[in-house]
């Protein structure tokens, strides 16, 4: 298990049962510059600047505890925004069809980044179409995937 999927576990049930989504986690190291970001959204208003100082503060108090993360750190709760990154397969179905950026760990049919519509979702992949070609990313080959914000 990563210590993101632990950071998830301990801290999902609580940031749920004040009423909001655990969007995913992020953690940065960077020595004494490293950095835990927690998302968390809901779905029918959004998140506001005090919810998250909220959020910050009961997530503060658990990480406290069970220090999972030696070192120093900074912690930031962030709603997702309209670039949000994708993290989990069910998040990726939810905006199927809208343009995603995508950026996989190893090549994919001699490509490592991606940006057009993501067009198919399945259980273990995403179809993302490039320039009129569909690419077929496993989930397991993705580093990070963001939606791109359209206005």
């Amino acid at each position: 298990m990563t210590l993101e999927e632990k950071l998830e576990n301990s801290l999902r049930p609580t940031i749920e049962s004040m009423g909001f989504e655990f969007w995913g986690i992020e953690y940065m190291p960077a020595g004494r510059h490293s950095t835990l970001r927690v998302y968390v959204d809901r779905e029918d208003s959004g998140i506001t600047v005090d919810d998250c100082a909220d959020i910050s503060h009961q997530v503060s108090a658990i990480l406290d505890v069970e220090d999972p993360i030696s070192g120093a750190y900074n912690l930031e709760v962030s709603s997702p925004g309209m670039d949000r990154t994708l993290f989990r397969p069910e998040q990726y179905q939810r905006y199927q069809g809208q343009t995603v950026q995508v950026r996989t760990s190893t090549t994919v049919l001699g490509r490592k980044r991606f940006k057009g519509p993501m067009v198919s979702v399945d259980e273990s992949k995403i179809g993302v179409e490039v320039d009129g070609e569909l690419y077929e990313i496993p989930f397991d080959l993705i580093e990070k995937a963001n939606l791109v914000a359209e206005f």
